[in-house]
């Protein structure tokens, strides 16, 4: 039997409809006990999947990210961040604006989710490292995660290091004084930008006007220590191509 990966999740905490909120709980994690072991680690890893993503897909997600980081020698926990991004719709041409709208919209609600639980889990254990990986529409939970905890007194240095792998948040992020900002209190190493200029996926967002100038297609270019970006060339925009490129972690 397959050993399940922890995750962390939201799932049906959000309308698929209208990204309306239905239910105000923090998160809940499964397998419960698999989060007792984490306490005490030296780090984790949190990956956050795209748009599209039901249950199932979300859990294959976290398993390719487990599989391509064991690959790298990386030896720690590797769990996953579950939310509700298959919204209606978006399969459709004629509804994959409104899909894609309404997923952004639960994105940006789910960052004060996930910064919950990493205030939590940082509580009981203070000295573990925190990385986040987030793909596609997953990167928006992580902005919107970093935007909440800035709001924390006590929350410098609190992430470690973060990864996006086709970033449809717009490209004009890192260059904004007020999240270099929240870069520079919250994050304590890095954030590193995986960008592919021949990313399909992206590049119809932006010539459709869906997404102005994704971060993930051309990447841009900041005077910041904390920031630094890598071209590279998946094969199309699956989180498995971007990890299939990922030739270093951390």
């Amino acid at each position: 039997m397959r050993k399940q990966i922890p995750r962390i999740s939201t799932r049906g905490y959000y309308d698929l409809s209208s990204g309306k909120t239905i239910k105000n709980d923090r998160y809940f994690l499964y397998p419960k006990k698999s989060f007792e072991r984490l306490y005490g680690q030296n780090e984790i890893t949190i990956m956050i999947h795209g748009l599209r993503n039901n249950s199932q897909g979300a859990v294959n997600k976290f398993e390719i990210a487990k599989k391509r980081l064991k690959q790298l020698g990386y030896q720690y926990p590797v769990i996953g961040f579950s939310y509700d991004s298959n919204t209606k719709g978006a399969h459709l041409k004629k509804k994959e604006l409104r899909a894609l709208k309404v997923g952004q919209r639960i994105a940006q609600k789910n960052g004060k989710n996930l910064c919950y639980f990493i205030i939590d889990f940082k509580k009981k254990s203070p000295n573990t490292k925190i990385r986040l990986m987030g793909h596609s529409l997953g990167t928006q939970v992580i902005l919107s995660t970093i935007e909440n905890l800035s709001k924390y007194k006590h929350s410098n240095d609190i992430i470690e290091t973060v990864y996006f792998f086709g970033a449809s948040i717009t490209a004009e992020v890192p260059s904004l004084r007020k999240y270099q900002k929240m870069f520079k209190k919250i994050i304590k190493r890095k954030i590193v930008n995986y960008f592919a200029p021949t990313d399909s996926v992206l590049k119809y967002a932006h010539d459709n006007h869906q997404v102005v100038n994704p971060l993930g297609l051309k990447g841009v270019s900041v005077k910041s220590t904390k920031y630094i970006q890598k071209k590279v060339k998946p094969k199309n925009h699956r989180f498995l191509s971007y990890a299939a490129v990922l030739r270093k972690f951390p």
